[in-house]
């Protein structure tokens, strides 16, 4: 069976830079109206219509009704992680400076529903360094100490088992070029460190603050950062 056909329909689904720029407006994990991500395209509502048909179409994004409202989101993890990929290959080959331009999202911020960034590559270390997370080959895998200590630290670790995505993923940070920590778990850590108040989503953005009690605490439970 010939594959061709299937990665010329995404690439053209993405590649419309209207397009390009309702699906970046859904990297922050949040679902959005179509009035929403008109606005954020610069375009009309009638006009988006069309082209959120065509990302329907090619299931990189999904709708849900609520109301008289549809909200639009990202259509999985999957289709995520392939974003920050492209983005970061469009990083390297316009040969611009590494990351965002904007320091503070270069240092946290939501890449569809956990954290990336240099604080969250600087987590994934120290996940690392502790043995909280080992590679098995070429998958990563949350250890038996890892749980222990998942558990601790407040995340069901055996109810993210019995989700269908996979536990632990390593995604390729594409303003830093390391690792941070995507999947099921990446998305409860960042959950929990909200709860926990150790960081702040900012409204109406991807970027994450990390407040003065979210770097005390990471130090007393992970170490120091090296």
């Amino acid at each position: 069976m010939s594959i061709g056909p299937s990665i010329t329909r995404i690439a053209a689904a993405i590649g419309d830079p209207v397009r390009a720029e309702m699906l970046a407006a859904l990297m922050g994990g949040r679902a959005l109206t179509a009035t929403e991500l008109a606005n954020c395209a610069g375009i009309t509502k009638q006009t988006g219509s069309s082209h959120l048909r065509r990302l329907l179409d090619a299931g990189l994004i999904t709708v849900r009704s609520q109301g008289r409202h549809r909200y639009f989101g990202i259509a999985n993890e999957d289709v995520a992680h392939l974003l920050e990929q492209m983005i970061g290959v469009a990083d390297k080959t316009a040969r611009l400076r590494t990351g965002p331009k904007e320091p503070a999202l270069r240092k946290a911020r939501v890449c569809y529903d956990h954290l990336a960034g240099e604080i969250a590559v600087d987590i994934y270390d120290r996940l690392l360094r502790n043995e909280l997370i080992c590679f098995v080959g070429e998958s990563l895998t949350l250890t038996a100490e890892g749980a222990r200590w998942m558990a601790r630290f407040g995340i069901d670790v055996e109810r993210l088992r019995s989700q269908r995505r996979a536990l632990c993923r390593a995604c390729l940070d594409w303003s830093e070029r390391r690792n941070h920590l995507a999947g099921a778990l990446g998305a409860a850590f960042l959950e929990r460190l909200l709860e926990r108040g150790w960081v702040r989503r900012e409204r109406n953005s991807r970027l994450i603050t990390i407040r003065p009690a979210g770097e005390i605490g990471l130090k007393r439970v992970l170490g120091s950062p090296r």
